[in-house]
């Protein structure tokens, strides 16, 4: 029975077993954690051999007569440029820039140029009255800090399963030139593990801005981390936009983060021949090259596509338990009461639980005082605002699976709980 059609008695005595469970757990003094994406040490292991594979039998000079060792090669190794560009779905190499081991660092310096500089001859931002970003939500809160920290405002634009509110997004892009971009994550999103439809893509390969230097923020942060053998695919959105006639709409970005060791993979960007002929000139104002030494590590160690392949199967074997373990739980403790939905991803680093409206910080603060930290609630919204407080990001792939496994029954747990005291305190 859902807990809505019980009774005030009924419900009393549900709330006094629930906190009777929750005050055993409680009682446990635990220490667990399920707040951020990151990579679990066994998962880092699986790249340990490339460290050692550069070594005094290398030859350090490529092809382009390029010594590794020294300065120059300002958009990357070629290898390690057509080594992104698979991972973005299939980007000519010509057409990517590989930098340090960070996208999210691409993306922050993309919007502090045009801040400062505009984009290909606009006028910059900081000169203007106001600049606005669209911001399909729940999404990446990193994502939204940026906006935040440059006092770009933040539009909310709701998520659907196959992407955002796309009849939302165009109209507000040709209408508003104060609009300058859009933050996507197409392949499993951030939170919730959505993949954007062919249609989602042709739409935004569509677009008709009313500013000349509005751009998509493409982040490909999951593009190959599959859960699944039959997993889904998003089309090239390059590809689209050069039929459509819209060719410098877009940046893209992928990093090799959580594919090899975090914070010292490679990272990079690509987009079209003329917004990478921009990005060269002011980027020779910032760097004389870039890491080639991990550049050659990771084309040394990822040898074609079908390495990169069989390396993300193995992070799938690895992850996919611990996504079990949280997903079974929802379904055995949750399923059947009204407290709720959750997303069931077939790939990416997080799973999406929506309370009833107006429980989601009191679950967060019920299961850290349990002892599992879990992400703010509210963090996946911009300036943490979620307006029906309703949303919690769920990071199972760092615990141990007997850690992810307990902190996941607590979880539910504390969802119980937070979802009989909203009702009941709704009726009073």
């Amino acid at each position: 029975m859902q807990y809505v059609d019980m009774s005030d008695e009924e419900l009393k005595a549900q709330l006094d077993a629930v906190k009777a469970e929750y005050d055993a757990y409680k009682a446990k003094g635990l220490d667990l954690n399920m707040a951020r994406g990151k990579p679990a040490p066994d998962q880092l292991n699986l790249s340990l051999d490339m460290l050692t594979i550069v070594n005094e039998n290398t030859d350090f000079a490529t092809a382009a007569e390029i010594d590794v060792r020294n300065y120059g090669g300002l958009t990357g190794l070629a290898d390690a440029r057509k080594l992104m560009g698979h991972i973005m779905g299939g980007i000519s190499a010509d057409n990517v820039i590989v930098l340090g081991q960070s996208s999210l660092t691409i993306m922050y310096d993309l919007i502090a140029h045009a801040m400062t500089h505009g984009i290909m001859g606009s006028a910059p931002w900081c000169k203007l009255d106001k600049v606005k970003f669209l911001c399909p939500s729940p999404g990446y809160d990193r994502h939204f800090s940026i906006c935040e920290h440059f006092g770009i405002e933040m539009i909310v634009v709701p998520m659907h399963e196959d992407g955002p509110d796309m009849d939302m997004v165009e109209q507000l892009v040709s209408s508003d030139s104060s609009i300058k971009g859009i933050w996507c994550v197409p392949q499993y999103s951030n939170p919730q593990g959505f993949v954007y439809s062919d249609e989602t893509v042709e739409r935004f390969s569509k677009l008709a801005p009313a500013a000349s230097d509005f751009r998509i923020f493409w982040d490909n942060a999951y593009a190959v981390h599959h859960l699944v053998e039959d997993h889904p695919t998003v089309a090239n959105l390059k590809d689209a936009c050069d039929r459509n006639g819209n060719p410098d709409i877009f940046y893209m970005f992928a990093s090799t983060s959580k594919v090899t060791f975090a914070g010292a993979g490679i990272a990079a960007v690509a987009s079209s021949d003329a917004n990478v002929a921009n990005m060269k000139k002011f980027m020779f104002y910032s760097m004389i090259g870039p890491d080639k030494i991990n550049q050659l590590r990771h084309v040394l160690y990822f040898k074609d596509q079908g390495s990169v392949e069989a390396h993300m199967r193995k992070q799938a074997q690895l992850i996919r338990p611990k996504f079990k373990a949280v997903l079974d739980a929802l379904d055995q403790n949750l399923d059947g009461l009204g407290v709720g939905t959750w997303t069931k991803p077939m790939g990416g680093y997080f799973i999406t639980y929506d309370t009833i409206p107006g429980c989601a910080k009191r679950v967060v603060e019920l299961a850290g005082e349990a002892g599992v930290k879990m992400t703010g609630a509210g963090a996946m919204y911009p300036y943490k605002n979620d307006p029906d407080d309703k949303s919690i990001r769920i990071a199972p792939t760092y615990p141990s699976l007997e850690d992810i496994s307990m902190a996941a029954q607590i979880f539910t747990v504390c969802v119980r709980l937070a979802s009989i005291e909203k009702i009941l305190a709704d009726r009073a």
